[in-house]
């Protein structure tokens, strides 16, 4: 029988799992803190997991970016670790029987996490600023590595409305510049494979306003 592959430490208090094919390759983060552990996205579910995060303390919230992250588990997890599922309105609809936090524009979990609406890669893609570490965003697949490993919006096969998510990195980044936030890294909820090494995607603010710059000269 194969080993499970453990999640990895990538910054203080913060863990990343193994792809999980169940969300077609999603990558998952645990974040250890004081109000409550926190989820973002679906990890693989199996005994190794499920023991482990039994070990870190109790999960408070699960925190869905985008509905390929939702995989087929959410309310076996939830039922599991007793937590709260938070997932942006417009997809509440596709988790029948879990227990939702719905939002529609930004949702303030603590002082520390907060959940902002990124349509265009699905309806209801949100992102999760988390104020530790020097400000770290979980992008789910609004924001990705590209082969190259540099942070982009990629429009892809299944993505819902790409102007929208174009705007969306505007949204972001006026999120940030508007409350004076740092950003220290982004961790992507796919293409991990392309971090070249990395733990995460580095020089992220620079990437968001580059992206913004190739935008704007194409209108």
């Amino acid at each position: 029988m194969a080993i499970a592959k453990l999640p990895r430490q990538i910054l203080p208090n913060l863990y990343r799992f193994a792809p999980n094919r169940d969300t077609l390759g999603g990558t998952a983060y645990l974040l250890i803190t004081g109000e409550g552990n926190v989820l973002i996205d679906c990890p693989a579910w199996h005994e190794d997991n499920e023991a482990w995060l039994g070990e870190q303390g109790p999960v408070r919230w699960l925190c869905l970016t985008h509905r390929d992250g939702h995989g087929p588990k959410v309310k076996t997890i939830q039922e599991k670790l007793s937590c709260q599922v938070v997932v942006q309105e417009q997809e509440a609809y596709l988790l029948p029987g879990a227990r939702i936090c719905r939002f529609r524009e930004q949702l303030a979990m603590a002082p520390f996490l907060t959940a902002i609406w990124t349509p265009g890669y699905s309806p209801g893609a949100s992102c999760y600023y988390w104020g530790e570490n020097g400000g770290i965003l979980f992008t789910g697949r609004h924001l990705l590595p590209d082969g190259e490993g540099n942070l982009r919006a990629i429009k892809q096969a299944k993505t819902f409305h790409w102007p929208r998510q174009q705007a969306s990195v505007e949204k972001i980044h006026r999120y940030l510049d508007e409350k004076n936030l740092p950003l220290r890294a982004v961790c992507p909820g796919g293409n991990v494979g392309y971090l070249r090494g990395e733990d995460w995607c580095l020089n992220p603010r620079e990437s968001l306003e580059s992206m913004l710059r190739e935008f704007q000269a194409k209108v």
